[in-house]
């Protein structure tokens, strides 16, 4: 389905009757007002289950950075790492939470203000027209970079029913980026480097889990999932157009995933191979919250067929991402 054909996002979640607008759009939902329910219980128990996060990912020839704040309602995390391509090294790989303490704060807007602070680890987005600032302070890792989403192609939107829930999260094709990052006295530059966004805002199930995939670069790219969304967030970007893909296989070893994955889809528009090059991974057990969280840096060959001209996109190299991820939260 091109992009022609899916519908532009609407500016609120909820319809004049107040049902949810459940669907695939391209576009940014400018207001995420998740309706609340009556009664005490029943709205301690929604913010309990309210999760937020934001995501950024730059990819590089010669590096990868990626980070994130994740505001989980009753408490909040973050990470940072720099992946070296050349030498197959992580050279800056930073996980924390605040639990017992809350130090996350995600905004209900996409590509909007979001932090994170701690004594080890400082994340900042802060959004100026359309320029988002995103600073990083910690002993291994500092960032400065500004994102360019004046000229970003179409942004996936999606708003998808998960069990009894619901969830919506936004996704960005390759923006231009501009700045720094600082690890072990080695300064990296942002220049030639292309920045993806991931915005994710909405009522999860106490346990959910995901595989994930992403990667893109000018003129070309794709978010591919296997999970608690169903297909709903499966698409391309090509031909300048957002192409929304149904369900989506990710064949991989869980217990060896630095072996080659592959990754395919019911129609046959899309057939890749994800060669891995490095990984950081976090098992961590809170007793009332678990998580088992695998993210693969590397690279992605195979072909991309555009759904409405039939036009076929050969992958080479293409840096980017993948994720095995379950929570208990």
């Amino acid at each position: 389905m091109p992009a022609a054909d899916l519908p532009h996002a609407p500016d609120c979640m909820q319809d004049a009757h107040g049902h949810i607008r459940f669907g695939r759009y391209q576009g940014c939902i400018a207001r995420l007002d998740w309706p609340r329910p009556e009664g005490r219980w029943p709205r301690m128990l929604q913010c309990l289950r309210h999760k937020r996060w934001q995501y950024l990912a730059l990819t590089h020839p010669d590096y990868v950075i990626a980070l994130a704040v994740v505001d989980v309602g009753w408490t909040g995390a973050a990470f940072a790492y720099l992946f070296d391509r050349r030498t197959g090294h992580m050279l800056a790989d930073i996980t924390t939470d605040s639990f017992p303490r809350h130090a996350a704060d995600v905004a209900d807007q996409p590509f909007a203000a979001a932090r994170f602070t701690c004594h080890s680890l400082s994340i900042r987005f802060s959004r100026r027209d359309s320029t988002l600032a995103v600073d990083l302070q910690s002993p291994a890792l500092k960032l400065a970079a500004h994102v360019d989403l004046g000229t970003m192609p179409p942004v996936l939107a999606v708003i998808a029913p998960v069990g009894a829930h619901s969830h919506t999260t936004h996704k960005t094709a390759a923006l231009a980026v501009s700045g720094f990052a600082d690890c072990h006295g080695q300064r990296y530059s942002l220049d030639g480097a292309v920045a993806s966004l991931d915005y994710s805002n909405g009522l999860l199930p106490r346990e959910t889990a995901w595989r994930w995939a992403s990667a893109h670069r000018a003129g070309l790219g794709f978010n591919l999932q296997q999970g608690y969304m169903a297909q709903h967030e499966n698409a391309t970007w090509l031909e300048q157009q957002l192409c929304a893909l149904e369900g989506v296989q990710f064949d991989f070893h869980p217990q060896q995933p630095l072996r080659r994955w592959h990754i395919s889809d019911e129609a046959g528009l899309l057939d890749l191979q994800f060669t891995p090059e490095g990984l950081c991974r976090k098992n961590q057990n809170l007793l009332i919250a678990a998580s088992r969280y695998i993210q693969v840096i590397g690279r992605f060959d195979g072909h991309l067929t555009h759904p409405a001209s039939g036009a076929r996109h050969v992958v080479q190299g293409l840096s980017g991402v993948t994720e095995d991820h379950y929570a208990r939260w």
